[in-house]
């Protein structure tokens, strides 16, 4: 018997039942007298809540990094392109240094970009999408504004000391 369909399988599974998730916490229903106050209404009960990083930038999804085998958590924001990231999730990806200010991967497939802003001035601990040469971005030093990158998420404090170093990443839902 060929494993092969059953491993693709095992992948597209976690991925497609995470989208379903995201898509089903949203709370796309008009507010009502209770919510209309200065006191946000809280969300419905979600596998991943939102958290806010320091840099002040709504999250809307837990992810675990391992970087060469150590674990760094990170949060993926709620726009588009990250939701595509999400979906190709688990990954494991070599990485390559650039500029000795950010680690570059090459993505399985290209994400979507549709509604995302020109470009971005990324921060260190950032994730992010280069569409231009279709890869995963992650910063670990500052580096300037650059067209065509789409910030995904941003990993927790700590993290982008591990990145400096690392060689491989794996990317997955956070548990």
């Amino acid at each position: 018997m060929n494993p092969a369909p059953f491993r693709a399988l095992a992948r597209v599974v976690p991925a497609a039942a995470l989208l379903l998730v995201m898509t089903a916490c949203t709370d796309d229903s008009p507010p009502s007298a209770a919510s209309s106050s200065s006191v946000p209404a809280s969300p419905q009960a979600s596998t991943a809540p939102a958290a806010t990083t320091p840099t002040g930038r709504t999250t809307a999804m837990n992810i675990r990094l391992t970087l060469d085998g150590h674990p760094v958590a990170a949060t993926l924001n709620g726009g588009p392109t990250a939701r595509d990231f999400a979906a190709q999730l688990p990954l494991t990806l070599s990485l390559r240094d650039l500029n000795q200010a950010e680690k570059i991967a090459d993505l399985p497939r290209k994400l979507s970009t549709s509604g995302a802003p020109e470009g971005a001035d990324p921060e260190v601990g950032d994730l992010a999408y280069y569409a231009p040469w279709n890869q995963l971005a992650t910063y670990y030093r500052d580096a300037p504004y650059a067209t065509g990158l789409v910030i995904l998420g941003h990993m927790a404090d700590g993290g982008a000391e591990r990145l400096a170093t690392a060689d491989e990443v794996t990317i997955e839902a956070a548990p």
